[in-house]
C-alpha cells in the first residue's frame, strides 16, 4: 500500500511493496536508550532542546494479535536497517532492477542523515515488532515514516499538490512486505499523530496518497482524512502518478488513539 509521497525522490511508493527476506532481524532496544540524536553542530535554542527530550523519551506501544508492536524515533546505529527498508520500497514503487537498489540505498542514507541534521524540526520514527517463538522473543524493524513538524524542517522539494510548509507533514511510510494486514501501517499512522499532537500545538496534518493506492486511501479515510486537492493530469507527462494532498484535523488535546479492527485492516 502507499502511504505519503515520497519527499526524497518526489515520488510514491508503496507502504507495503517490500521484498520479503530484504530486511535482516535485529534486537533492538524498544525503549529510548542513553546514545544521543545527533543533530549536527549548530545551536539549539532551549525550547528546541526541550522538544528533542520530548522526541528522545517517546514511546508508543500497542499489543497485537500475533505480536506486539513499539514505535519511537530512529537512532542513530538504525539508520543501516531502515536504509535498507526505504531502498526496497522506493525501487519496487519506481519498477527498478535489483541492479539499482543499491545505488538508491546510498541516496537514502543521505537523504537519512541530512533529515536527522533538523531535529528536532522532524523525526523518522521506526517499528520495532515482537514476537514469542519456543519460549525466545524475536524483534525485527516493521516499518518506518517521517515525520515534519513545522517550516524549518520542510523538505526542499515537495511533491504536488504542494501542502503549507508551516504545518505538520508526514511522508515516506514503508511497512515489511510479511508483516502486512497486521494493523503495523494503522499504527504507524497513530504514533505519528501522538507524536505531532504533544510537539506542535497545529491541529491540522498533511500527507499524501497514490490514487492507485487504494487500501491506503481506505485507512486514511477511515482515519479521518480528506482530499484537499488532487494532481491533475498534467504530472503524467512528468512521469508521476497522480496523487491526493489529504488533511486531518487533529484534536486540540492529546486522547488515546481510536480502536479499529486489526482484522479488517489492509495495512
Amino acid at each position: 500500500m502507499s502511504a505519503a509521497a515520497s519527499t526524497l525522490l518526489s515520488v510514491s511508493f508503496p507502504i507495503c511493496s517490500q521484498k520479503e527476506g530484504r530486511v535482516p532481524s535485529f534486537n533492538f532496544k524498544v525503549c529510548s536508550s542513553l546514545e544521543p540524536f545527533q543533530t549536527g553542530a549548530r545551536f539549539l535554542s532551549d525550547a528546541e532542546l526541550r522538544r528533542l527530550r520530548s522526541l528522545e523519551s517517546f514511546l508508543y506501544q500497542r499489543e497485537l494479535p500475533s505480536g506486539s508492536l513499539s514505535v519511537r524515533v530512529m537512532r542513530p546505529n538504525e539508520t543501516d536497517a531502515t536504509v535498507v527498508l526505504l531502498a526496497d520500497s522506493f525501487a519496487e514503487s519506481m519498477l527498478l532492477p535489483s541492479a539499482y537498489v543499491k545505488f538508491l540505498a546510498f541516496l537514502v542514507k543521505q537523504y537519512l542523515l541530512e533529515r536527522r541534521t533538523l531535529m528536532p524540526h522532524t523525526a523518522t520514527l521506526v517499528a520495532f515488532y515482537t514476537t514469542a517463538y519456543h519460549d525466545q522473543q524475536h524483534t525485527c524493524l516493521a516499518g518506518t515514516v517521517e515525520l515534519c513538524f513545522d517550516a524549518r524542517g520542510s523538505n526542499a522539494s515537495l511533491p504536488s499538490p504542494t501542502p503549507p510548509r508551516d504545518m505538520p507533514y508526514i511522508s515516506n511510510m514503508a511497512v515489511l512486505k510479511s508483516l502486512r494486514r497486521r494493523g503495523i501501517g494503522w499504527h504507524l499512522l497513530m504514533a505519528s499523530e501522538q507524536l505531532i499532537s504533544q510537539i506542535t500545538s497545529s491541529t491540522h496534518l498533511y500527507l499524501h496518497c497514490r490514487i492507485i493506492d487504494h487500501a491506503p486511501f481506505n485507512m486514511y479515510s477511515k482515519a479521518d482524512y480528506k482530499i484537499v486537492k488532487t494532481d491533475s493530469l498534467l504530472v503524467l507527462l512528468m512521469l508521476q502518478r497522480r496523487k491526493h494532498l489529504m488533511c486531518k484535523t487533529l484534536p486540540l488535546l492529546t486522547i488515546p488513539p481510536p480502536p479499529t479492527d486489526l482484522s479488517l485492516s489492509d495495512i
